[in-house]
């Protein structure tokens, strides 16, 4: 698979580099391409300690990535910013309400507006796992804009039934819930087995 991999602006860092972590490791997955909102890099700093955008990858994966590439947010001219560019998909973790008003209304005024607008409009698979609490109108209203464009609306509200024991933990097993939604299940993924 070739998937994009945005992180925008919206607490919740932890899940962004569990994805590109799990992605990076699944052997079904060829190329990721990575995007870090201006925004999403101070709550990166504030979140998880990691600094500026030099080697970020690097900083996020723990070891130099194999099949992961980044673009500025600001490169309107990257492959995944045109229908041509075959891809299976985008993830955006987290998502913040301004990307998803960008993405609902079609600004594509950033890189990670355009490859979701692209995404939408070739049909293709597109997950926002909006991250805010409490909803307003605009933030609901948006929400089902996106969803009637094709998007799946995947809010990061981790589980509680598995007892993660942290919070990687919590954001680990959430990622693996996106990844099986999108045809890549995880083989450390909890499954929930009702007593019989």
């Amino acid at each position: 698979m070739n998937l994009t991999l945005a992180l925008t602006g919206a607490s919740g860092a932890v899940f962004g580099r569990e994805m590109l972590r799990a992605l990076e490791a699944d052997e079904r997955v060829a190329r990721v391409h990575f995007v870090a909102s201006e925004n999403s890099l101070r709550v990166i700093a504030d979140e998880l300690g990691v600094s500026g955008r030099t080697n970020l990858l690097e900083k996020l994966l723990g070891a130099p990535p194999a099949k992961t590439v980044q673009h500025s947010d600001t490169d309107i001219g990257a492959a995944i910013a045109s229908g041509s560019y075959p891809s299976n998909g985008m993830i955006v973790l987290p998502c913040s309400m301004g990307t998803l008003a960008a993405i609902a209304h079609g600004l594509a005024n950033s890189l990670i507006a355009r490859a979701a607008d692209v995404t939408l409009k070739e049909r293709r698979p597109l997950v926002l796992c909006v991250r805010e609490t409490p909803f307003n109108r605009i933030h609901l209203r948006n929400m089902t804009l996106a969803a009637e464009a094709g998007a799946v609306i995947f809010p990061c509200i981790p589980a509680f039934y598995n007892k993660p024991i942290d919070s990687t933990e919590m954001a680990r097993q959430f990622v693996y819930r996106v990844l099986a939604h999108i045809g890549l299940p995880q083989p450390g993924a909890f499954v929930w087995k009702a007593e019989e």
